[in-house]
């Protein structure tokens, strides 16, 4: 299986499991960036040269030796559920996406008909019950993740312990996971690990916020998405992740988390 969703610098300075709605874009320009002293130009998703990915060919063999032998620092960062869900539904279902396309194609089609959810219309500006709509986007996730109908689960709504589990299962050991939440401390600690070309000063980095503006603006504070039920359906779909990286399932309204990550409980958890 390898080292699916893999990033590393060109440099080997870095190695960073990608977790989808947890400051992917940001996180993989600033690596971009600590290479060559400047930015990708685009979405860093795109890139093709300049940093390695396991999704390249080229890539995979130097990624594998790398994380095999542990010969770089590898981290990744991880985000509240609550906010996670919330966002792909924002950005994935109710935007219009970068190819000025519906997310997946006939995806918001099936959502409609099969779970009577509303987008916004045709370009997702217009009005509609945003809470209702979730609500039922939040069944349709929780059934691709536990049944895998109608379709199979996406990544970006798929739990964060799935997707860093694959590092660890095939080899991998992490140094660092941190907070969305608290990207500046976690991210300054990942670059004083490390020896990098360019100096990045966190400060001053925009956030690549590749989603900003796909889709209608979130009309209510977070906890009002959420009753009793759809947070019965969240621990359901991520109780682990709550577990793991100590976020608050008993109260959506706080975003932070309400311990410290133990990447033994993580690795030993993880890695069966």
């Amino acid at each position: 299986m390898g080292f699916p969703g893999t990033w590393m610098t060109e440099s080997e300075s870095v190695v960073y499991r990608v977790v989808p709605k947890c400051a992917c874009s940001t996180i993989g320009q600033i690596m971009f960036y600590s290479d060559h002293g400047r930015f990708f130009d685009g979405d860093i998703h795109d890139a093709k040269d300049g940093l390695h990915k396991w999704s390249l060919d080229v890539s995979q063999p130097v990624i594998s030796a790398n994380v095999k032998t542990h010969s770089s620092y590898a981290f990744t960062c991880v985000r509240n559920p609550y906010t996670r869900i919330l966002s792909s539904f924002f950005d994935k279902i109710c935007g219009i996406q970068r190819n000025g396309k519906r997310y997946r194609g006939n995806l918001v089609p099936l959502l409609i008909q099969k779970y009577g959810i509303e987008v916004g219309g045709p370009d997702g500006k217009a009005e509609f019950d945003q809470i209702k709509s979730f609500r039922r986007f939040l069944l349709f996730a929780r059934d691709t993740i536990r049944w895998k109908r109608p379709m199979e689960p996406d990544i970006h709504w798929s739990a964060m312990s799935g997707h860093i589990s694959t590092f660890i299962v095939n080899g991998g050991k992490y140094d660092k996971i941190f907070w969305t939440e608290a990207f500046n401390d976690g991210m300054q600690q990942v670059l004083d690990r490390i020896e990098v070309a360019h100096p990045v000063d966190l400060a001053k980095i925009p956030r690549f916020n590749e989603s900003e503006g796909h889709g209608p603006k979130r009309a209510h504070p977070v906890e009002d998405y959420f009753d009793d039920l759809s947070m019965h359906l969240v621990y359901e779909i991520y109780h682990r992740d709550f577990d793991l990286f100590k976020y608050d399932f008993e109260n959506p309204g706080n975003k932070m988390p309400i311990g410290e990550i133990d990447l033994d409980e993580v690795h030993a958890k993880l890695g069966d």
